[in-house]
């Protein structure tokens, strides 16, 4: 449905030199009257609007704020600019319309010249602000004036907004698909391409362990809760899951971790081993093997153990390391930063300067109970850092994520950016010029069935990583990365994801737009 709205209506989609050629200079014969506004979510209040707009003139332009300049709500919009313009122009009464690409219309007033500017009563109910007092002169200047809709009229739809997000995630995709001419067809060839890449994945090693319980009730005397043992089942975690998410997508992987020596260290290396990884697992005596368990009675997790030691990895080790990514023949480096000793300021450049020549270089910073710093992975090609962390590493708990992903996109010098939103999806950014309409893109999260989102970041990287050397398509690899996370957060505990499990999202997502037509 959404591909014959843009084949019908894209037409009425203009630049605003465009329309100023198509309605000619004043005076006109037929009058404009130009509204503007977000339109994130229409509704009978604006259709009321534009209806009285158009009574006033014979032409309509429809004026839509660029998603970059939205700052009402940190999330907003939640309908990009491409599909809010193709909503408006679907309207019959709307005649042209434009995605403003300034802060005010006040250039495109300027350019355009409509006789009339329609505005919502709101703006007049306690004077006009300064916004619109700049507007109205601008009008005034070439001869146009501004026009206030009735005070019946409500014209925002903030309010409508806050009561629930609207939930658009096919249509945001099929659009996005359509404007980066990707097809579902491509990222099938896409997945089958993904065999064969060599990845040398370096990080930190854990183990994560669940250990399930009954529970049997607390002590009377004490605030003690008490459960009885059930199980104990261990996960590979940490940059060894990444590693497994590659090998599981058919890559040639090999894998530099520090492990202690104990009994999880066995477990790691037969584990990884088993999975046909190439392991170079240094052994520092010194620390443990880093194992986090959670404890759980009736699906709740109530308590998580850490048995870990964060100090930095000795000056032997380091060498031991960089000695393995420099001589370590590599399509693609994965840097996957948990602060757990490997990673820090002393070892980081270091490390960076190890990446043979011409290895596409990958980071993540997955910091859940320590502080990372993404920006100091700086100049490579992916990161993939989630909103916390983006916000510790920026120094900003208060901006709207695109200002965020801007200002984080540009300290870090890389050259993509996935912003992980957690249940939101993630928001990408891919250019330098964050004043380009095309320089970010948001992709909602598929998950059906939440089970345990965590390690979902971990098969986004993989799949990423692996996308981008298979096409070096960004959008390509936002969508698998993004469909690899929904699998993994519908599993319970770290298991690898295949391609195929990739494979049957792309094809019930492609079935659902199918079935929407």
């Amino acid at each position: 449905m959404l591909g014959l709205l843009t084949a019908r209506y894209q037409h009425k989609i203009k630049t605003p030199q465009e329309i100023r050629d198509l309605i000619g200079p004043m005076p006109r014969k037929n009058k404009v009257v130009m509204c503007h506004g977000v339109f994130d979510v229409v509704h009978p209040g604006h259709v009321r609007h534009l209806l009285y707009a158009k009574s006033k003139a014979p032409v309509l332009i429809a004026s839509v704020t660029a998603d970059r300049h939205i700052t009402k709500g940190m999330h907003r919009p939640h309908v990009p600019q491409d599909l809010r313009a193709i909503n408006l122009a679907a309207f019959e009464m709307i005649d042209y319309v434009v995605i403003d690409p300034n802060p005010t219309p006040i250039e495109n007033l300027k350019i355009i010249q409509p006789e009339f500017l329609a505005k919502g009563y709101e703006y007049t109910s306690s004077g006009l602000p300064p916004a619109t007092a700049e507007e109205a002169e601008t009008l005034r200047a070439y001869g146009g004036d501004i026009i206030f809709t009735p005070g019946d009229i409500v014209y925002s739809s903030s309010q409508l907004i806050n009561l629930a997000p609207p939930m658009l995630k096919l249509e945001k995709l099929q659009l996005f698909m359509e404007r980066h001419d990707v097809t579902f067809a491509n990222m099938r060839r896409t997945l089958d391409k993904l065999a064969g890449h060599r990845i040398h994945v370096v990080g930190d090693t854990i183990v994560d362990s669940y250990t399930h319980c009954a529970m049997i009730g607390g002590q009377t005397k004490t605030p003690t809760m008490s459960v009885m043992f059930e199980r104990k089942t261990d996960f590979i975690g940490g940059a060894a899951i990444v590693a497994k998410h590659c090998r599981a997508a058919g890559a040639e992987v090999t894998f530099t971790t520090v492990l202690g020596d104990d009994a999880f260290k066995d477990f790691v290396l037969d584990d990884l081993t088993k999975a046909g990884i190439k392991v170079r697992a240094l052994i520092d005596k010194r620390r443990p093997t880093v194992n986090k368990n959670a404890i759980v009675a009736g699906g709740y997790r109530l308590l998580k153990v850490d048995t870990l030691d964060n100090s930095s990895i000795p000056d032997k080790i380091f060498a031991e390391m960089t000695d393995s990514v420099r001589n370590t023949k590599a399509d693609a480096v994965v840097y996957a930063d948990f602060r757990h000793g490997i990673f820090n300021r002393r070892t980081i450049p270091g490390f960076i300067q190890a990446i043979p020549e011409g290895a596409y270089r990958v980071a993540d910073s997955q910091v859940a109970s320590r502080w990372g710093n993404i920006t100091e992975f700086k100049g490579f090609d992916l990161i993939t850092p989630n909103e916390r962390e983006a916000r510790f590493a920026m120094g900003d708990q208060d901006s709207g994520v695109r200002p965020l992903a801007s200002a984080l996109y540009d300290a870090a010098e890389c050259k993509l950016l996935i912003l992980k939103l957690g249940e939101r999806g993630v928001l990408t950014c891919t250019s330098r010029d964050h004043e380009s309409l095309d320089s970010f893109f948001v992709i909602d999260s598929f998950v059906e069935n939440l089970v345990d989102p965590v390690g979902a970041g971990d098969a986004l990287l993989a799949y990423a990583t692996l996308a981008m050397l298979a096409s070096g398509d960004e959008t390509q690899a936002t969508i698998l990365g993004t469909m690899a996370a929904g699998s993994a957060c519908e599993v319970d505990g770290n298991i690898p994801i295949l391609p195929n499990d990739v494979r049957f999202r792309l094809d019930k997502v492609e079935q659902q737009m199918n079935y929407a037509t």
